[in-house]
């Protein structure tokens, strides 16, 4: 009997693709569930996974490879999909998929297979990362080949099967939880104009039910990396988990938007990332204080289309390892303390220092210095402003004006 391995996180989807396996293919069904974060939810999934069919279940502990492989390089990079996204679900995929592919091998497995949906980008992001790191494997997508055409489907024919999935036509969305982020997808939320439900948050509280007392947090980086919270070191992990509480307490983190998948529709998503913010947020505005102008400017180019990469799911490609690279240089003297406010949903700047501060206060002051001659400024705005003196020049004679 040849076997697959399937990408496991039992929900929905995937508890009911093991039957699915073996009753369209005959294949032996080997689960594979990536421990990313999700806290109590893969408790059960030893016993579920064999009684729905698996002959064996791999839970791989991936947390700190997450954190320093995949988030870190994101954050430094300041990668942020359309603005608002941090790109939680996006960049957790080609490190499921990397484990995958190597289950696949120890195994001698001919298939890999997944429970992402023929309208999702996770089905690109998770076979891109295949055909990258091993080719001849084959890829089994039950969403596109299938007669399940709704979760109120997948749902029946789960109760039909005896299998328990953590989903009820009552509350019935699609939900993504690691480290980083927890994402809430479907149901209610397909209508835009529809409110989060406030019983919709996890990982922390609706703004309004936020401490009415502001807390402060200080966050320490080397070299573009997180190091310690409010003076205390911790390990990528812990932080993370550290921050997650910190800001859940104070409804930080908390997106509602209408986003462009790669597939072509728009979908509406409602992301929780809590720690996320956090970070992003410190990190911007050391970078503010440590790198010259043309760096940063230059710099914010390359975040949009690093973001762009991530999302679409071409992690593992040349061009991703060229702007790390570059990246990584501009982190040198990203280095320094970040004081942050937390308040009612809102992470606000609060102070930041670093030993490779380019603000010089002598040279910024409005009051009284002497190291800046004001009057250097009439030469630089004349020859700055040159080539529109010499066009209005042109206008004129011409008659245009």
């Amino acid at each position: 009997m040849e076997k697959i391995v399937l990408a496991y996180s039992g929900g929905l989807d995937t508890s009911i693709i093991i039957p699915w396996l073996k009753e369209n293919y005959g294949y032996e069904v080997i689960a594979m569930a990536a421990d990313l974060g999700q806290g109590e939810e893969l408790d059960p999934l030893n016993e579920k996974a064999i009684k729905s069919g698996a002959s064996k279940i791999y839970i791989e502990d991936l947390k700190e490879a997450f954190v320093t492989e995949f988030i870190y390089p994101t954050l430094k990079a300041g990668a942020v999909y359309e603005g608002k996204y941090l790109l939680g679900t996006s960049f957790a995929r080609p490190l499921i998929a990397r484990k995958l592919v190597e289950i696949a091998e120890k195994e001698g497995a001919v298939a890999v297979a997944h429970g992402a949906t023929g309208k999702g980008n996770d089905q690109v992001r998770f076979e891109l990362a295949v055909k990258a790191l091993n080719p001849d494997l084959k890829i089994i997508a039950p969403w596109r080949l299938w007669d399940i055409k709704s979760r109120e489907d997948a749902i029946d024919y789960a109760q039909e099967r005896g299998i328990p999935v953590p989903v009820s036509k009552d509350r019935p969305y699609s939900m993504d939880r690691n480290l980083w982020h927890l994402s809430h997808e479907g149901a209610d939320l397909e209508d835009p104009w529809n409110e989060p439900k406030k019983d919709l948050y996890l990982l922390g509280v609706s703004p309004e039910d936020a401490p009415d007392q502001a807390e402060y947090v200080e966050i320490n980086f080397d070299k573009g990396i997180p190091v310690a919270v409010n003076g205390e070191a911790y390990g990528p992990v812990q932080l993370l988990e550290t921050l997650n509480a910190l800001g859940g307490k104070h409804g930080v983190g908390i997106v509602d938007m209408v986003e462009n998948r790669l597939v072509g529709m728009k979908s509406r998503g409602v992301y929780e990332t809590p720690g996320g913010t956090i970070l992003f947020t410190a990190h911007q505005a050391l970078e503010h204080l440590t790198l010259d102008r043309l760096t940063l400017h230059y710099k914010e180019q390359i975040a949009l289309k690093y973001a762009e990469m991530v999302y679409d799911g071409v992690w593992y490609s040349p061009l991703r390892e060229a702007l790390d690279a570059f990246v990584n240089v501009t982190q040198q003297n990203v280095t320094g303390t970040v004081q942050l406010k937390l308040y009612k949903g809102n992470c606000m700047l609060a102070g930041s220092k670093s030993p490779y501060s380019l603000y010089n206060e002598e040279f910024a002051t409005f009051g009284r210095d002497g190291v800046y001659n004001q009057k250097d400024a009439e030469g630089f705005i004349n020859l700055f402003g040159l080539p529109l003196k010499v066009r209005a020049l042109m206008e004129r004679k011409s008659g245009l004006r």
